[in-house]
């Protein structure tokens, strides 16, 4: 077998027309036409980041995406005025549509559903809902203080029996509950018999006398003795150094200060006796929540050791002052306690629903938070999207048995039936940013809505 060596001048030829050959099918180099209508490559995310070439944010590794220059924008827009599709019937990555019919300028600007749909845009419809603004807050139980009776000495003396011994001992109207031994009780009740005496002995004198009279009553009154032991002085004309203090109402005793034997001054604190068939819920409520409370409101009161049970209360006193370090105001809310289940220091749940009518809602998460403002997202068709700012009043929660919803009432910059965005905002935000959609726009108010 012959091999065949061929003259290198004679491989160089060959080599030389393969590579002609290739280089004159190939298409020529250079930017397309979409490459030299594209600014410059950014990050949604980061909109320092610029770039003349595509590839990955060096931030967060996220593809760039391309700006589109100006020029080349108005071009298209006057080719095409309402929309701008490429050979596949898909957005392009921005245009610019025709101006906002408000302001003159145009802020519209154009995320490709396709990509909304990669970065998880949901929208609602802005609609009328009745507008239940549903107040809460936490409080404790306390007793009412004009119910609660403290019994201090008003006369020297001692303990001589003590007929209640225990804080929370059950007592009714007119019970002893202690017995005080004072020789200073005696000479007032034998003064008054005296004058008694005196006046049944001379009639003559009858008129002055009877005012002394009344001035010692009112004397054993002050030491509280009773109008029903003063007409037994009078009936039975024998003084007594013994001053039985009585429960001047049904209720529990709250507070046993005295023991039997001990010496007291005027002054001295006894006891204290509770009427619990009334009580006090005082709670907190943050200084934006004041202004939708007044008095004689009706709020519902909860307790844990109740689960299944709400009781009546209503708003008696809204403190004006509001604390500077938490931002609260304090509420006492009354409520009745006939049956004795609610007992003073129980914690208990308090909450109110205001009904302010019908308005114009969207859900929270629909709005962005720029500081003063809140900006939503306007959905035009077509991937276009239109910033805007709204007013919004309160937000409030709505259940509607399976689960919660959060709304913001809107005051203006939105109609009945606008479609908003309401989730993946920031990335929307980032978006407009790299668009420049806001630019020279964020001194404008909202419009306000039609009356």
């Amino acid at each position: 077998m012959k091999i065949r060596f061929f003259p290198i001048c004679t491989m160089l030829s060959i080599g030389l027309l393969v590579l002609f050959a290739l280089s004159g099918c190939s298409k020529p180099t250079g930017k397309t036409t979409a490459d030299a209508d594209v600014d410059y490559y950014t990050c949604t995310m980061h909109p320092s980041v610029h770039s003349k070439d595509p590839g990955k944010c060096p931030i967060c590794s996220m593809d760039l995406v391309p700006v589109m220059k100006k020029a080349s924008n108005e071009t298209k827009a006057k080719e095409a005025p309402s929309t701008m599709t490429g050979a596949n019937g898909s957005m392009g990555s921005m245009q610019m549509p025709s101006p906002d019919q408000d302001t003159g300028k145009s802020h519209e600007f154009t995320v490709p559903v396709e990509r909304q749909q990669q970065i998880g845009v949901t929208f609602a419809t802005v609609t009328k809902r009745p507008i239940r603004h549903l107040i809460r807050s936490v409080g404790v139980l306390e007793s009412d203080t004009s119910k609660t009776y403290d019994y201090v000495a008003r006369v020297d003396g001692y303990v001589q029996e003590l007929k209640v011994n225990s804080p929370g001992q059950e007592v009714s109207q007119g019970q002893p509950l202690i017995t005080i031994y004072s020789p200073d009780l005696r000479s007032t009740e034998q003064e008054l018999i005296n004058l008694l005496n005196d006046r049944d002995r001379h009639g003559a004198n009858r008129v002055s006398n009877d005012q002394l009279i009344d001035a010692s009553k009112r004397r054993l009154k002050l030491w509280n003795v009773s109008d029903q032991e003063i007409a037994e002085i009078e009936q039975s004309r024998k003084p007594s150094d013994q001053l039985i203090l009585r429960s001047p109402f049904d209720g529990v005793v709250g507070e046993v200060m005295s023991r039997p034997g001990m010496n007291v001054k005027t002054g001295d604190k006894l006891v204290t006796v509770l009427d619990l068939s009334h009580l006090w819920v005082w709670a907190e409520f943050y200084e934006n929540e004041v202004g939708l409370l007044k008095q004689g409101q009706q709020i519902d009161v909860s307790l844990p050791v109740f689960p299944n049970q709400t009781f009546q209360g209503q708003i008696a006193v809204i403190n004006p002052i509001i604390d500077a370090a938490k931002r609260t105001a304090r509420v006492r809310i009354d409520i009745p306690n006939a049956k004795g289940q609610l007992r003073p220091g129980m914690y208990a749940n308090v909450e109110t629903k205001i009904d302010e009518g019908e308005g114009l809602t969207i859900p929270v998460q629909a709005a962005l938070p720029t500081g003063e403002r809140m900006l939503v997202f306007l959905d035009r068709g077509q991937g276009k999207l239109l910033p805007r700012y709204v007013q919004v009043g309160r937000s409030f929660t709505t259940f509607d048995g399976q689960q919660e919803g959060n709304y913001y009432q809107v005051v203006n910059g939105l109609q009945e039936g606008d479609r908003i965005v309401t989730s993946a905002n920031f990335l929307i935000d980032a978006e407009s940013q790299v668009q420049g959609a806001l630019k020279d726009w964020e001194g404008e108010e909202p419009a306000a809505l039609p009356r």
